[in-house]
């Protein structure tokens, strides 16, 4: 696992980086886990745009993940390790011992030919799934549920991992990678280890056409815009805007809360994150 550079034989390849992809070590998902993924380009289930600039990109195949683990007290065996287009993370494929086939995501330190499990009680070590009760305190962990038997729902992209600070009165404290330390029922599962292909953070696109792969569309900036199309928008010649950042429709950003004041999450938040 590292990062490629290239000859600067134009201006576009220049600032490229990208995977050497040392780990992967199959080109072809299995079949039995795939399936089609339809393009809805940041629309909702009303076909209106709620998340801007997004559309086009590579087709993909979606890779069926097991977020939760269910398959319990059952050894697996890793067979190989791939990638996935749809998330920045390596999965590993896993192959149990009556024949089932699973992927997860890729921890660090998991090699092919390795052994894991999902037990009540399984060992401290990277691939292997238990509930939080049972991991040992400053253990990192992923895949973490927030909701017993729900599945893995945080800490689940490249380099990611959540330790565990502190168990009291059927609550396990978490320290989530943004830094707030959030409290989880104790029967809660996680898998142990940080999430692999660390250097997912340090690739530079290098061009515009790379981002255009991936679904990315261009951001315009609100100043350059008509009045009619952002509040920054219009005046003679450039300006800066002349008035405090907002959104198309007059939202205050950078750094206006926009959270309601009391939701039910917050009550598990132990330290926020700011």
């Amino acid at each position: 696992m590292g990062i490629k550079t290239y000859k600067p034989t134009s201006p576009g390849i220049r600032f490229r980086t990208g995977f050497s992809f040392d780990e992967i070590t199959r080109d072809q998902p299995e079949k039995s886990l795939t399936k089609g993924k339809s393009k809805n380009s940041g629309r909702n289930n009303n076909g209106r745009v709620t998340v801007r600039r997004r559309g086009g990109g590579h087709k993909r195949r979606y890779r069926v993940i097991d977020f939760k683990r269910d398959k319990s007290d059952v050894p697996g065996k890793v067979t190989s390790i791939e990638y996935d287009p749809n998330r920045s993370a390596r999965l590993a494929l896993i192959v149990y011992a009556d024949g089932d086939k699973r992927y997860i995501l890729w921890p660090v330190g998991l090699a092919i030919g390795d052994s894991v499990i999902a037990a009540e009680r399984a060992d401290i070590k990277p691939g292997n799934c238990l509930p939080l009760r049972n991991v040992p305190l400053g253990t990192w962990v992923h895949n973490v549920e927030m909701k017993i038997g729900k599945g893995g729902q945080i800490i689940r992209s490249a380099g990611a991992y959540g330790q565990v600070m502190a168990k009291e009165k059927g609550y396990v404290q978490i320290k989530l990678p943004s830094g707030e330390v959030r409290m989880f029922l104790d029967r809660c599962r996680a898998t142990i280890g940080q999430v692999g292909n660390l250097e997912h953070e340090n690739v530079s696109l290098g061009r515009a056409g790379r981002a255009r792969h991936l679904g990315r569309r261009p951001k315009v900036r609100g100043v350059v815009m008509n009045p009619v199309d952002h509040p920054h928008g219009g005046g003679e010649g450039r300006t800066s805007g002349g008035r405090h950042p907002c959104t198309p429709w007059g939202v205050p950003t950078k750094g206006y809360k926009t959270r309601k004041r009391r939701k039910p999450s917050d009550k598990y938040i132990v330290k926020k994150r700011k």
